[in-house]
């Protein structure tokens, strides 16, 4: 009899650093003007920059929520999720760079979220794949 080994895979690959001990997101960041993106972009979106050329940057793994809202259903297809479905929240977090990025939160429990608390970058698990391996993405957790 064989064990399957699950392993862990992240949802989309060049997202947040993967596997790491104190993980971040990857954006980009313009040599000219100095605006921050995420997720990475090819050239920078600031209209008035004149020069567009960017470099990969890591972003603050902390950051404030800015707002959020709680998802109470399934997302759509093709979005998957872990089953059984519960209730999570969604944020949108102000990082030292100056963006604001969005992303699942740890919780769904609107008691436990604040305008302005401090947050923090973790990789958590959000469905099995067909093979059995854990899919993770990014969330906020408030930080305690």
């Amino acid at each position: 009899m064989s064990t399957k080994i699950s392993r862990k895979i992240p949802v989309v690959g060049g997202l947040f650093t993967w596997p790491a001990e104190q993980p971040q997101l990857i954006g980009t960041k313009c040599l000219s003007c100095g605006s921050y993106f995420f997720p990475k972009k090819m050239s920078c979106n600031n209209p008035a920059c004149r020069e567009k050329k960017v470099e990969e940057a890591r972003l603050s793994p902390k950051g404030k929520l800015y707002s959020y809202t709680i998802q109470y259903y399934p997302p759509p297809s093709p979005f998957k999720y872990q089953e059984p479905f519960k209730p999570y929240g969604i944020g949108l977090v102000e990082l030292s760079e100056g963006i604001m990025v969005t992303g699942m939160l740890t919780t769904g429990d609107e008691n436990e979220l604040k305008i302005g608390m401090d947050v923090e970058l973790v990789i958590e698990t959000q469905y099995l794949d067909e093979e059995g391996n854990e899919v993770v993405n990014h969330k906020f957790r408030p930080v305690k």
